[in-house]
């Protein structure tokens, strides 16, 4: 089983934070209460210390989920050593991923592997449709996660 799992993307602003506390979520809900699974998230070119953007957090707290515990951090060797599991947005991040840590091969996949190995779209900047849709792929990615793993 897993015990911990990292969420990666670019800026830790949009995608891997709502993947995170989605997946904290999903995880929770399927056990009834404490799942044992640490989930966090990390940029490799994180805007260090912020909040989730405005528009990502809408949409997890339109769940009940608090995104104001959320401030980004840099990607780092020893935060990927310490975790079991590491997912990331887009194919590109794999390299990114494997340039900081190549022992991490074996434990990084994409967030959107059991939907046909998906690439999930950076929203940034973008309209409110395309965060939507950002969402949902996201949203659909964790609950596959979570049904494997739970």
């Amino acid at each position: 089983m897993f015990k911990t799992i990292l969420v990666v993307c670019i800026g830790n602003i949009c995608r891997s934070p709502t993947a995170q506390l989605l997946l904290d979520a999903g995880f929770k809900r399927r056990s009834g209460g404490s799942s044992g699974v640490t989930v966090t998230s990390a940029g490799l070119g994180a805007l260090v210390g912020h909040a989730m953007d405005a528009q990502a957090a809408a949409l997890v707290e339109r769940e009940g989920i608090d995104s104001s515990v959320h401030r980004a951090r840099q990607l780092t060797q020893e935060i990927l050593s310490a975790n079991d599991l590491i997912l990331v947005m887009e194919k590109g991040h794999l390299d990114g991923v494997f340039d900081i840590d190549p022992g991490a091969r074996g434990k990084t996949m994409l967030l959107g592997k059991w939907h046909e190995e998906r690439e999930i779209p950076d929203p940034y900047r973008q309209s409110d449709e395309m965060f939507e849709r950002v969402y949902q792929l996201i949203s659909a990615s964790c609950d596959k996660w979570v049904e494997k793993l739970g």
